[in-house]
């Protein structure tokens, strides 16, 4: 349950109606022909909800921009990368080789952005991830890469600053899997927490790893305010259950990897009172009971991010745009309301303004 939303300094930033957010369905007098917008991350695998939630934003956009516009019909192509960096430059070359696709929403995982952001540079494919955080990803000098959230330089930075100033925490384990993702935001947080960051318990964890009893006897001795994890859900779930069959009593906190229904369906009771957090934005209601409706589920983390990426990809195309060079241009230029946030880049692809959203398990 979403809980407070803060400033990349951790003030409190008050809940607004937004009332003027690009609407997918344009004007209904949009003409194109033979454009598509591609979509790629984990669709299967075992942190498929997080690229299941993007793709269903997109089609929830997709689908009410063709049904408003007879004249432009546009396909979202569908990229299975498996959240593996690996797969993801096999996959890679057919994005690009399809002319197409004139933008990309992806991809959805760090590991794999890194792997394949030169190739999508090079073919000129202006690609728009919704959740991949590292902040190494906008200084690799690709001019054609957007994040649509806050990077982990903005996440970690408040997620230590509310563990330590607004729940009191004055001894917090680190602990982090060995992904890009988690590399990157567990430096940021230990960092950020300076001197509450002990070093006693600070562990790495590996991705697919089911047993955690050796750190959890190491977390144990230490008997810490808080516990924070930089991973996904495949491991946080097992983690925090043997956690709290251990005996370790100590509020679990983690970000937007793990902040998905499928770590508290797979937790159980376990997951009771974790802390997650997202530099994304939960769907207000009106986009919720409309999300629901279409994909057959409830909205998760990122999905408002895919809805609003896609739609600024639609309204481009709805502009005229037809190809990559154009899209570019659109995307580089563009300052608009979503349903989330305000979508505006600096040149190096990052949003000009970025929000921490914290949720609490309950």
């Amino acid at each position: 349950m979403p809980q407070v939303l803060l400033d990349t300094g951790g003030a409190e930033v008050p809940a607004t109606d937004v009332t003027d957010a690009a609407d997918p369905a344009g004007s209904g007098n949009a003409t194109c022909d033979g454009v598509s917008i591609a979509m790629a991350g984990a669709l299967t695998g075992a942190n498929a909800a997080l690229g299941q939630n993007i793709l269903n934003g997109a089609k929830l956009a997709v689908d009410k921009h063709n049904e408003n516009n007879p004249n432009c019909q546009v396909q979202i192509v569908q990229f299975d990368t498996e959240g593996d960096p690996q797969k993801a430059t096999q996959v890679a070359p057919n994005i690009v080789s399809d002319q197409s696709v004139i933008a990309l929403l992806g991809p959805a995982f760090s590991g794999e952005t890194k792997a394949t952001g030169a190739i999508f540079n090079q073919a000129g494919l202006p690609f728009l991830t919704a959740s991949a955080t590292n902040p190494t990803l906008t200084q690799n000098g690709w001019t054609t890469f957007f994040r649509g959230l806050g990077n982990d330089n903005s996440q970690g930075s408040v997620v230590a600053k509310y563990l330590t100033d607004t729940l009191d925490a004055t001894k917090v384990c680190v602990i982090q899997d060995d992904s890009d993702y988690g590399v990157g935001l567990a430096n940021v947080v230990t960092e950020s927490l300076g001197a509450a960051a002990d070093p006693a318990c600070s562990a790495s964890v590996k991705t697919g790893q089911k047993d955690f009893a050796a750190t959890v006897s190491q977390i144990k001795a230490e008997e810490p305010d808080a516990i924070w994890y930089s991973g996904y859900y495949a491991e946080a779930a097992p983690f925090v259950t043997q956690l709290r069959e251990g005996g370790v009593t100590a509020l679990f906190a983690s970000g937007d990897g793990v902040n998905d229904p499928e770590f508290v369906k797979q937790a159980g009771e376990a997951a009771k009172d974790a802390i997650l957090t997202c530099p994304c934005i939960p769907a207000p209601e009106a986009l919720a009971d409309e999300y629901e409706a279409s994909s057959g589920q409830a909205p998760g983390v990122y999905s408002v991010e895919g809805y609003d990426l896609a739609t600024i990809m639609l309204t481009a195309i709805d502009s005229g745009v037809k190809d990559r060079a154009g899209m570019l241009e659109f995307v580089e230029n563009y300052d608009g309301q979503g349903v989330g946030k305000r979508y505006q880049w600096n040149p190096e692809g990052e949003l000009s303004n970025a929000l921490v959203q914290i949720y609490e398990v309950n």
